[in-house]
């Protein structure tokens, strides 16, 4: 199970009340800058612009690729070691709308993780140290420390 909070709405759907729990302002400064990042080719400098803008808390030689989301709503929750490498176009989400609740979770992502291209990661999800995040794959759960998944259903490669 995913370590989000949960917030009912009432009324349209929360996505369309989203600036009644984030301001304006907020979404549209970090969205600025996440879509400077995503096509910024220095590593290095990408880091910097989301530690120093966004509230990241990214590790050294952590490497964001071309094209990688970090969430625009809550940057802050975001958590990456040291030595990680996320890949081409990866998104990483702090939050998600539903049709009548908002959820938002942490996400922690440890040290020395290999996360292939296009995954998208989940809010309240944890990935442990070492672990190996398949291409394409949707990380709905925890990843234990030194696994390696892939896919949709998030199959651990020993059991493949």
């Amino acid at each position: 199970m995913r370590k989000t909070k949960r917030f009912h709405i009432d009324g349209p759907n929360p996505l369309w009340q989203m600036y009644r729990t984030i301001r304006f302002l907020r979404v549209f400064k970090n969205t600025t800058v996440v879509l400077v990042g995503r096509y910024f080719p220095s590593v290095k400098a990408k880091r910097w612009l989301y530690r120093t803008f966004l509230g990241m808390n990214i590790g050294e030689y952590s490497a964001l690729a071309l094209m990688v989301t970090p969430d625009v709503m809550f940057p802050e929750r975001i958590t990456i070691g040291r030595n990680t490498v996320i890949g081409f176009n990866s998104t990483i989400l702090c939050h998600e709308y539903l049709v009548d609740e908002y959820r938002i979770g942490d996400v922690v992502i440890g040290d020395e993780v290999l996360i292939g291209a296009n995954v998208t990661i989940l809010p309240g999800v944890t990935i442990g140290d070492g672990a190996v995040v398949g291409a394409g794959a949707i990380v709905h759960r925890d990843v234990l420390p030194g696994e390696r998944v892939v896919g949709a259903k998030l199959q651990s490669l020993t059991h493949i």
